[in-house]
């Protein structure tokens, strides 16, 4: 089904009819000044919901930079803060005359502080520590001011690096106690020989990191960090692109990823995990997890590591990378507090391993499928033979040819991707009809209809989904709610992203253009809304049957974003409900009655409140004792979450038969990743669950064939 985007055509007529974008050879702050005028353009003639660029634009811009390029408050002063603060109200101006003073100031006295606080953390790690005495450290900067003067920023910095050296101190400390009992012979180091050692290696981390990455930094990457400010006031999926992070981009888009097979997200001074890509290295290693933070990066040919605490994502990214076959040793926090350093071999990451896979599952005397879709993934250039919908389709076939009775479609971790294709991939689920609404500002909705009246799968299905399942997982789980053609099970809500980005080369804005490249901006567009009328933005899909998870009370949806778009809802689309009848109310009675008594899952919530009482935790003791006990603490009681992980069903899955004869020409070990995820399906309980449903659904379902295939 083809998108409408007559937005896109708007912009560019407007580009070439309203403003006449035409460039020369610029110095950097004339290209700075011609990129402001056409981001400003673009965001008030193209975005969704433009907003006005008044006094409380320009206030809530001016905070949030300030707070983006000194996070942890360890270069302003607070006398640079008062110098920067009479522009607070002035930058809507200055950007409707593409001005740029304000920039300019603030861009002058970071690079004059990074100068200064170079010689700082120089003078602080050249004495001692001392982790005898009772003193702590607050992790949290929305707790503290801007300094006052040079001794006050001494001491800041003091407290932050040692807070960094105590975890070195602790590991070191741990290396030698491990020693001795190795070998009662070995002569362990002094306490004072382990801290110079822990503060040298912090020495060397913090010099890798102002030298490789600090002083790397070019105009351009501190410009686009001012204009990525501006841009993210408007929504927080709207975002610039300067042309080195366009080449990222365009990377990813090629297919192929080196790396560990992460995607990273920065949430306040940390780079957290918000993706594991199936198959990659990562992935592999069963060791990280979704809500990992990652502390400290060390290459395997460097013998200390790099704290990337504070550090920009693209930097931090930097250190991640690397070529194939090459080890990196991530120290990672859990989500429980427990700190652990995890090795890592860096390979090509091939997308394909995020395309749908299916496993088949006998259940007492009845066969179910279940579907796994890491994406809804699209090749544009060649929709017809890449795409989610035409992938599961296949998959469908290949399960009813082994007698499949009931579907789990699990959407679980689905971040969304293509419009076009959970459109067609609802289809395969219903006669015919509306899917989903899209709007655009001043125009009439618009309605995303099925109109291919064959049902790939007409039988029993259920929908799982989580925290993290956001924009076209939402869209497919709410069409299967509106037409009850299935029961959604997961959280008590998907994400809440309700809103469609394009992204727009800026270069092709402009008439002629030899000052350079000037990046690319994703910029929102529309709104999308349940057949029903109502948006998904914020609120999500609420689950039928609403089961605990890790996310439960983690701060992870769209609602807790940064200028998120309003609810909101239209009238609805005309839609006729799904015609073969069975108890869905008694069905989902069933479910969460086994719900309340589950143990595992009562575990879960157990787990996930824990887990949230460690994160709101800030205040560190910077005393060695303390802090060790703490840790101890964290570890021991983490131990009596342990059975959740050892959880086991006595459900079997199994490859398809055109799995199996893949593998025996298989060269990417397609038939290990398979056994691994089957692995991870008998230790599922919400798989388990899913499963018991499709059983109770399946026994009042008049469907007949079932199980044959349609070609």
């Amino acid at each position: 089904m083809k998108r409408n985007y007559k937005i896109l055509s708007l912009l560019l007529l407007l580009a070439f009819g309203s403003c006449s974008f035409t460039t020369k050879k610029f110095s950097n702050p004339d290209k700075d000044k011609l990129l402001i005028q056409i981001i400003t353009f673009v965001l008030e003639q193209g975005h969704f919901d433009p907003i006005a660029m008044n006094d409380d634009f320009s206030s809530e811009l001016f905070s949030d930079y300030i707070e983006n390029i000194d996070p942890v408050k360890r270069y302003f002063y607070d006398s640079d803060y008062k110098d920067f603060e009479k522009y607070k109200f002035f930058l809507d101006n200055q950007l409707k005359a593409t001005e740029i003073t304000f920039f300019n100031l603030v861009n002058e006295r970071m690079l004059k502080r990074i100068e200064e606080a170079k010689e700082i953390y120089k003078e602080v790690l050249s004495e001692p520590f001392d982790y005898t005495i009772d003193e702590e450290f607050d992790t949290n900067s929305e707790n503290i001011e801007f300094v006052k003067n040079k001794k006050e920023m001494k001491e800041r910095w003091r407290r932050q690096l040692k807070f960094s050296t105590l975890s070195n101190y602790d590991d070191i400390v741990a290396q030698e106690e491990l020693a001795k009992e190795n070998d009662a012979s070995y002569v362990m180091k002094t306490d004072s020989q382990i801290e110079k050692e822990a503060r040298e290696g912090t020495l060397k981390s913090i010099d890798i990191y102002f030298n490789d990455n600090i002083d790397d930094l070019q105009r351009e990457d501190w410009f686009s960090i001012y204009v990525n400010t501006i841009v993210e006031e408007f929504d927080p999926h709207t975002y610039y692109l300067a042309p080195r992070g366009k080449e990222d981009f365009d990377q990813r888009m090629s297919g192929k990823l080196e790396g560990i097979g992460a995607r990273l997200q920065k949430r306040m001074d940390h780079i957290k995990i918000v993706e594991l890509i199936s198959g990659g290295p990562a992935w592999r290693s069963k060791k990280l997890e979704v809500e990992d933070v990652i502390l400290k990066v060390k290459q395997e040919d460097e013998e200390f590591p790099v704290n990337i605490v504070g550090m920009r994502i693209n930097d931090a990214i930097k250190y991640i990378k690397g070529p194939k076959g090459t080890k990196v040793t991530l120290t990672i926090k859990k989500v429980d507090g427990t700190v652990k350093d995890i090795v890592i071999t860096r390979d090509i990451v091939e997308l394909v391993d995020t395309y749908a896979k299916s496993s088949i599952v006998n259940k007492g005397n009845k066969k179910f499928g279940v579907i796994n879709l890491p994406a809804f993934y699209v090749d544009f250039k060649d929709y017809k033979n890449v795409n989610a919908a035409k992938d599961v389709k296949n998959e469908i076939e290949r399960l009813k040819s082994e007698g499949m009775e009931g579907l789990v479609l699990d959407l679980r971790n689905n971040g969304g991707g293509s419009l076009p294709a959970v459109v067609d991939m609802a289809g395969l689920f219903i006669k015919e009809g509306p899917v989903v609404q899209v709007r655009s500002t001043g125009e009439a909705k618009e309605v995303l209809k099925d109109v291919d009246k064959s049902i790939a799968w007409e039988g029993p299905l259920v929908v799982l989904v989580n925290e993290i399942s956001a924009s076209a997982s939402e869209i497919m789980a709410a069409a299967m709610q509106d037409y009850k053609r299935a029961i959604i099970i997961g959280s008590k809500q998907t994400y809440g992203k309700g809103t469609v980005q394009n992204v727009i080369n800026l270069n092709n804005m402009l008439r002629t253009n030899t000052g350079g490249d000037l990046g690319a901006l994703a910029l929102t567009t529309q709104k999308y809304y349940r057949i029903n009328g109502g948006s998904v933005q914020l609120e999500g899909v609420k689950s039928d049957v609403k089961v605990p998870g890790r996310f439960s009370f983690i701060e992870v949806g769209e609602k807790d974003k940064e200028n998120p778009l309003p609810w909101d809802e239209i009238d609805a689309a005309e839609y006729i409900p799904w015609e073969y009848y069975f108890d869905y109310n008694e069905t989902i009675r069933r479910s969460k009655e086994r719900m309340v008594n589950n143990n595992q899952l009562k575990l879960i919530e157990e787990n996930a409140r824990w887990v949230k009482s460690k994160m709101d935790e800030t205040v560190f003791s910077l005393n060695y004792k303390k802090y060790k006990e703490q840790l101890d603490l964290n570890e021991e009681e983490s131990k009596r979450f342990n059975a959740i992980s050892e959880y086991q069903t006595n459900l079997k899955f199994l490859s398809h038969s055109y799995e199996k004869s893949l593998f025996e020409k298989d060269t990417t070990d397609l038939k290990e990743k398979r056994e691994r995820w089957h692995k991870s399906l008998s230790q599922d309980v919400y798989i388990e669950e899913a499963l018991n449903v499709l059983e109770d659904i399946k026994t009042a379902y008049p469907v007949k064939k079932v199980a044959t295939v349609r070609k």
